[in-house]
């Protein structure tokens, strides 16, 4: 038992406390979400710790990918949509009225389940965002280009072949350039929706150590539906079951010694 982590209850969530946090970018408050007449998510509560990997796990369907998109408010696409309750980013409510959604979702990198590299140029692919903000200076561009590559762990694969398509990479290559993507606007979280379920095992293994390699640099929230990958890349994971958070907290203590019943059964495969 970790003696520095600190076990309560609130509103039926378990919250697994650790001291010495990193501090919190993200503050989810009493989420409440419907699509139409149906309550998609229930009362979420939980902290998202700066400069840490936050991993969401749970059973298909249990609200992972919707209180992600929830963060950079992608939902609000979604016909019929509700929201109830408070999502403050460094302390700025996201679903205050008058709220700029456009300048929220430049603080946030997006990544999602297949690899989207748009049908153009690496080069072009990388700096889209710049572009999108109306930057021209080339000396920013290619700094941007090399500084986004080296983070994803792709430049010395392509750094050859910048004015190719993009669309002639490999898979787990088109991945990694989407996170090179997202973080050439320097974003202050980064979103991934199961990252690497459309990869073969040795892509993975690549977007996982680039995970790691980016935890410090970035606060990340990952969906995932791979424990093991959730075990491996994750500080903090959050088990959520049926709209609810059942259980939140460090990634040692909810895979090793869980409080709830539900998240024993599913970590340990008894269900899921």
């Amino acid at each position: 038992m970790n003696m520095d982590v600190q076990t309560l209850t609130f509103d039926d969530t378990i919250y697994h406390v650790k001291k010495g946090g990193q501090g919190t970018v993200l503050e989810i408050n009493t989420l409440n979400l419907w699509y139409g007449a149906a309550q998609a998510l229930h009362g979420v509560t939980m902290p998202i710790e700066k400069g840490l990997v936050t991993a969401l796990i749970g059973p298909s369907g249990c609200g992972k990918s919707t209180l992600l998109r929830c963060i950079n408010r992608m939902n609000d696409l979604v016909d019929g949509l509700k929201i109830t309750g408070e999502m403050k980013l460094q302390g700025e409510n996201i679903y205050a009225r008058g709220a700029d959604v456009i300048a929220l979702r430049k603080r946030m990198g997006m990544v999602f389940q297949k690899p989207n590299p748009f049908p153009m140029s690496i080069f072009e692919n990388v700096i889209y965002p710049l572009r999108v903000d109306g930057v021209t200076d080339k000396t920013i561009l290619e700094e941007t280009v090399e500084r986004a590559l080296k983070g994803s762990a792709l430049w010395n694969e392509v750094k050859d072949r910048l004015q190719d398509s993009a669309l002639g990479l490999s898979g787990g290559q088109q991945q990694r350039l989407c996170i090179a993507r997202a973080i050439a606007g320097d974003p202050e979280v980064l979103l991934m929706d199961e990252p690497c379920s459309a990869l073969d095992p040795i892509a993975t293994a690549k977007i996982e150590d680039l995970i790691n390699e980016l935890t410090g640099h970035y606060t990340i929230v990952i969906v995932t539906h791979n424990m093991q990958q959730a075990a491996r890349v994750s500080d903090n994971t959050a088990f959520m079951y049926l709209g609810r958070l059942i259980e939140y907290g460090d990634t040692e203590t909810i895979f090793q010694t869980p409080k709830s019943p539900r998240t024993q059964d599913y970590v340990t495969g008894r269900f899921g």
